[in-house]
């Protein structure tokens, strides 16, 4: 048999049948579910999609927040030999209604009442829409296709009692070409392609993360926790959730929601986690906030422990995350009396691997979390090659680097594009029905063009320098790497986007996001009165505040490189408004053209 992620949640259940696999608060306690349970329901789903008449290669679509639901739904469904298609809950109706005619998905699996209505205001191939909470729902809709979750699992129950074997018998027949699960990318520059994975592409993650300790050592394991809070529907989490817990059997805690993620990073206190850049950044920029919000002797120790922090993070990455003699005497010493209790606060104290990835950091940040005691990880990876291409691992970090490629991985750099390239067995199957675009990322020989650039240091950890297509070519003919100054200015806490614009201009200038929290409070401290995020981005002395930012940063690199002006964006980006991708990436294209008369004023005064 085809092991599959089905068959590894089937053997947990068969194994250790009362171990628990699953936590999820409700009304705010956390309730178990046990493997037996977990997979006694996604079966039931299984049955229930064959009574639909769901077969081989059907899409079914998985419209929720993060919860169990999801995963009994992507067991269940990849058990039967179907294939899930993720959908970003923040996905506005117009992106829904692409993604489901795109993929024709013939059942949808909805969270809610909004969920639900954005599907109904679509025409497209869906036969059932399945609904998780029935509130607004029951009793108000008279759609034939809705059909409540406990009554599509009764669906489930009946099939299996007249057809106990139907999904067993599916599951037998897998193929390791089988395409299990449709990932559609960010789409930064333009629609969502849909990424077609294998359950080849998928156990040849699983062999390269977690059985061959692609990440951490020892690798995961049934001690571990994880807190899963981003969305299901991406590939990253997909690994960190669905995956680590079938195959090493890590337990899966579900947040309430994307705003209690510290605290239930507090309650549950995981081992192992994963959070894209934003998530650190927020984390940091929130213990500033602590520290200066302290009473006084508390704010002058605070900014005693800190400072030694970074003292502690500088030798951490010189010596590529190892202590020396004195930095761990320091660091223990800090521990009983500082940094115990702020990574208490955090949830992070329990944390053995943290991983960073999914967009860049600045390395300030990343250097930040582990003068505290944080083990951070930066990795790399995308969804057309299952995200398995590189990572720092324990006692080898380089700090600025993504890593060294993961064994079982052939990567090389392009001598003369500095495009990177990779090859492997967790390469996709191609984009849903576009042929073309996969020809033109995966070449005659199997390498797969991720469209990054990037170098080698010291020959064997691997340094991203940006993505080709936003390498900025100036009038001067000078090539910059954008993201390399926008992160530099996104480590400040006051600051959460920057956009660095100046192709075939004759300087750099940025838009800049402020961030809300960390500003408020910085005005509130100066008794500066505000009432809107726009209110509050127009103070001079805020603009102020940013420019000593920005003068401080320029200092940093050549000339060439600084940001001569910059404009304070006027709102907070949204992902609905199309000017972020649902992993918070930033549109760098819509930004620029929607605040274009913020960019243009930059350049009306002519040569800088």
């Amino acid at each position: 048999m085809t092991t599959t992620v089905a068959t590894r949640v089937k053997a947990r259940a068969e194994e250790t049948p009362d171990r628990i696999a699953l936590r999820e608060k409700d009304l705010g306690v956390w309730q178990q579910v046990s493997w037996s349970e977990y997979w006694d329901t996604a079966e039931l789903v299984g049955h229930a999609l064959l009574a639909l008449g769901i077969e081989p290669g059907d899409r079914v679509a998985v419209h929720s927040e993060n919860r169990r639901e999801w995963l009994y739904s992507d067991i269940g469904i990849v058990a039967i030999r179907a294939v899930t298609v993720g959908l970003y809950p923040t996905n506005p109706a117009p992106e829904v209604g692409y993604l489901l005619k795109h993929s024709g998905s013939r059942v949808l699996i909805a969270e809610d009442q909004e969920q639900v209505d954005k599907a109904l205001a679509i025409d497209s191939e869906l036969e059932h829409i399945v609904y998780l909470e029935p509130r607004g729902i029951r009793h108000r809709y008279d759609d034939p296709r809705l059909l409540a979750w406990p009554d599509f699992l009764a669906l489930g129950i009946e099939h299996r009692e007249q057809h106990p074997d139907a999904v067993s018998t599916r599951m037998a027949a897998a193929q390791s070409d089988d395409v299990m699960a449709l990932i559609y990318t960010s789409g930064t520059t333009g629609p969502p392609k849909g990424a077609m994975l294998s359950v080849e592409n998928v156990e040849f993650a699983i062999g390269a993360l977690v059985e061959r300790g692609g990440f951490t050592s020892p690798p995961p394991s049934a001690k571990d926790l994880s807190l899963s809070y981003l969305p299901l529907c991406h590939v990253a989490e997909r690994i960190f959730t669905c995956w680590f817990s079938a195959s090493a059997g890590v337990c899966v805690h579900f947040a309430e929601s994307i705003e209690t993620v510290q605290a239930n990073l507090r309650e549950v206190q995981p081992t192992i986690l994963f959070g894209v850049p934003r998530i650190w950044e927020k984390i940091a920029a929130g213990i500033q906030i602590r520290s200066e919000s302290a009473s006084p002797i508390k704010r002058r120790v605070g900014k005693f422990w800190l400072r030694r922090a970074d003292k502690i993070g500088d030798t951490l990455v010189a010596h590529e995350g190892r202590h020396t003699v004195g930095s761990r005497l320091a660091y223990a010493i800090g521990y009983v009396f500082f940094y115990r209790a702020v990574l208490d606060r955090i949830g992070l104290r329990k944390v053995r691997y943290a991983a960073c990835g999914a967009a860049p950091i600045a390395p300030d940040v990343l250097r930040f979390f582990m003068g505290l005691g944080v083990p951070m990880h930066e990795v790399y990876g995308m969804t057309e090659n299952t995200a398995v291409a590189t990572a720092n691992r324990p006692g080898r970090v380089k700090l600025g680097t993504v890593g060294e490629v993961h064994d079982g991985v052939e990567l090389k750099v392009d001598e003369e594009t500095g495009e990177i390239l990779t090859r492997h067995g967790g390469t996709f199957a191609g984009y849903w029905q576009d042929p073309e675009a996969t020809a033109r990322v995966i070449d005659d020989d199997g390498w797969l063009h991720t469209g990054d650039v990037g170098e080698w240091v010291d020959g064997t950890h691997l340094r991203i320098t940006d993505r080709m297509k936003d390498i900025i070519i100036t009038a001067g003919g000078k090539n910059i790497a954008p993201s390399e100054i926008e992160n530099a200015l996104k480590a400040s806490p006051y600051i959460k986007e920057a956009v660095v614009i100046g192709d075939r201009r004759n300087y750099l200038t940025a838009l800049i996001g402020i961030e809300p929290d960390t500003v408020g409070h910085w005005a509130q401290t100066r008794r500066l009165a505000y009432s809107t995020y726009h209110d509050l981005a127009s103070k001079p002395e805020v603009i102020a505040l940013v420019q000593e930012l920005v003068t401080e940063i320029n200092e940093r690199f050549a000339t060439v490189e600084q940001v001569k002006q910059f404009r304070l964006l006027p709102k907070l980006l949204d992902h609905e408004d199309g000017e972020l991708t649902a992993t918070q990436k930033v549109k760098r294209s819509a930004v620029t053209t929607a605040f274009s008369d913020l960019v243009e004023s930059m350049y009306a005064g002519g040569r800088r």
